[in-house]
């Protein structure tokens, strides 16, 4: 067989052969998640991934690209059609990870189930915090698997989607994942997880139906069943990295590394706000509040992969980070900081009513509270690194705050040519100058973080040129993708369609269709935006006619176009970056901040006070 005997085409780390390069490309998937009709041709394709997932090299997570090859390549052996990848590559994924799975004891791991299983007529169980809440009536499957994996010391979640897991992951719950979900959730679901280096397993349901569907059942208990032991090869995994991330923004760490200087006076037991601790205790509530630290992660992760690596261990990543200094940690933490004065300032120049799921800060405190709040976290994030030079060496510093600097002024300039856009009577726009705004607006704070981490590697002038470029290209994506986030569903900020439009902001899709409307039909966009405050039309109406101009124009799917341009791009800067695994970070970045997954329905978002596991709950399409 080609790939049983020849796994050296995909994985060996010859040092003779050449390094894998990037060919990424955006398709149409919904032709590809057939599911094979009898259980003898499951339980087949089945144990042939494991065959051939046993051959290959495991030391680093597997790219989706490369995993569409060998799985394709698996459908041709055997005569199958092109429809079958999706269930192939999770049948290939999961024998990949299979190991991995195992080396993580049960109460370490997490068993996620979809709330689909149910039987939708007389079901009795309700959602609570923690999913369904299921009441052991023997109508469905859920509550037995549910009762097998707990006894075995599992956590259990009744949900879906990938924000959640992520959540619970790189907040230390578990080290694991395995689940049932249908082709489309796991798509959109386990592509993060995987790609972060976490080990995950999966079984397929039997259709895609969200209502009493059906799975192997004697395959979901197998995988409960997964006995804990070592591995033959540890997989490498961003997790430790993600997760010291996130623990630098926890109370106690965020208030040790900022050592604020009026903790005394802003922590006292009255509801008011002390007047001389307000501002700072506005700030660093605000910094700590929420989002998904991806900068600082950036900025760790590069100046990781620039020393040793050894933060990606599976065995001992945490120990390693454990020995980051203060001074690496802090310059990571002013990135977040500057990121999070210029959303506080962002919120009040678009007039923003919500961020991370509650009322934006001016909508709280005031504009001009807000205003001194974002100032004081400017403040404290150049104070967060000048203060290091007994640590760092004055050079080092400087090179890195006006990394910052450059940083901030561009991104000034970048919202300035938005603002002053948005307040002219001339609503033109060309393509090209939309993406010029968008590289000021979006690349400087990912550049930002990029170069931090090299200037503290000590690497600086070797990367210089290429990191500018690529974080142009990933940030100009990145944007893009926002724009179409704004039409499709964004449960990060956004509480509603189509904001972009009605705030007046210039975006690459208003002047796409400012560039292919006929007169008539521009005409009729202009007016719409334009008097929707006193039009009388519903908001709704003028969303649902805008939407379907901008179909009509095609700016989505130009859009798209070029997000694969930009993203190419990026893959193709990265191909020549060395050393590996500074270079495979970058693609790592590309995929996870080019996410083009997007929930297609809104969620309700269910705070937790009292319980580690917070809990997503996709909303009932049923009512609505």
């Amino acid at each position: 067989m080609a790939i049983a005997s020849e796994p050296t085409k995909l994985t060996d780390r010859d040092e003779d052969q050449p390094r894998r390069k990037r060919k990424s490309r955006r398709r149409k998937t919904a032709h590809l998640k057939l599911v094979p009709d009898t259980k003898q041709l499951r339980s087949q394709l089945r144990a042939r991934c494991y065959e051939v997932a046993d051959k290959l090299d495991k030391s680093r997570p597997m790219p989706k690209e490369e995993m569409e090859v060998v799985a394709r390549e698996i459908l041709e052996q055997e005569n199958l059609a092109e429809g079958y990848l999706g269930w192939m590559m999770v049948m290939l994924a999961s024998a990949f990870w299979s190991d991995q799975v195992a080396s993580v004891p049960h109460d370490r791991r997490l068993f996620l189930l979809p709330h689909c299983l149910k039987h939708a007529e007389g079901c009795p169980a309700d959602y609570d915090q923690f999913g369904l809440d299921c009441k052991t009536c023997g109508a469905c499957s859920i509550a037995d698997y549910r009762s097998v994996a707990e006894e075995l010391g599992y956590k259990v979640l009744v949900a879906e989607g990938s924000p959640i897991v992520m959540k619970i992951i790189v907040g230390g719950h578990v080290d694991a994942v395995v689940g049932v979900a249908c082709l489309n959730v796991l798509e959109k679901a386990f592509d993060k997880i995987l790609l972060a280096g976490i080990p995950c397993m999966a079984v397929p349901l039997l259709s895609s139906d969200c209502r009493n569907t059906s799975v192997d059942e004697e395959w979901v208990h197998e995988m409960i069943h997964t006995p804990h032991q070592q591995p033959k090869q540890k997989t490498s995994t961003y997790v430790h990295l993600m997760r010291a991330s996130s623990q630098m923004f926890e109370k106690e760490e965020l208030t040790r590394l900022i050592a604020p200087k009026r903790q005394a006076d802003s922590e006292n037991n009255s509801d008011e706000l002390d007047p001389i601790g307000a501002t700072e205790k506005l700030a660093i509530d605000f910094i700590g509040k929420g989002g998904k630290y991806s900068r600082p992660f950036t900025t760790l992760a590069v100046y990781d992969a620039l020393t040793d690596g050894k933060a990606t261990s599976a065995a001992d990543g945490m120990e390693h980070i454990a020995g980051f200094s203060d001074a690496v940690k802090r310059t990571a933490l002013a990135i977040e900081t500057f990121h999070k004065a210029s959303l506080v300032h962002d919120d009040i120049e678009d007039e923003d009513e919500y961020r991370y799921g509650e009322q934006t800060m001016h909508r709280q405190y005031g504009t001009a509270t807000a205003i001194n709040v974002g100032d004081y976290m400017i403040g404290l994030g150049y104070r967060l690194v000048s203060r290091e030079v007994g640590t760092l060496g004055a050079e080092k510093v400087a090179t890195i705050v006006d990394h910052l600097a450059d940083a901030h002024m561009r991104l000034s300039e970048g919202q300035g040519a938005e603002l002053i856009w948005r307040d002219s009577t001339n609503k033109a726009l060309k393509p090209v100058d939309a993406l010029k705004i968008y590289a000021l607006k979006t690349s400087p704070a990912f550049e930002a973080a990029l170069h931090c981490g090299v200037s503290l590697a000590g690497t600086e002038e070797q990367y210089t040129k290429e990191l500018r470029l690529f974080a142009r290209n990933v940030g100009v994506a990145f944007q893009i993708l926002n724009d179409l986030k704004d039409w499709q569903g964004d449960d990060d900020n956004k509480m509603s369609a189509g904001g972009d439009v009605l705030g007046g902001r210039p975006t690459l899709l208003w002047a796409l269709a400012l560039e292919k409307l006929d007169d008539e039909l521009l005409a009729e966009l202009r007016g719409l935006v334009e008097d929707h405050a006193t039009s009388g039309i519903a908001t709704s109406s003028i969303i649902d006619r805008v939407h379907q101009l901008y179909t009509q124009a095609g700016v989505f799917e130009s859009a798209e176009k070029l997000v694969d341009k930009y993203r190419a791009r990026a893959e193709e800067i990265a191909d020549n970056i060395e050393p590996e695994p500074f270079r495979e970070l970058l693609y790592y970045l590309v995929d996870t901040i080019l996410d083009q997954t997007v929930a297609p329905t809104p969620t309700i978002v269910i705070p937790i006070m009292d319980s580690p596991l917070p809990y997503i709950m996709p909303q009932d399409k049923s009512k609505s």
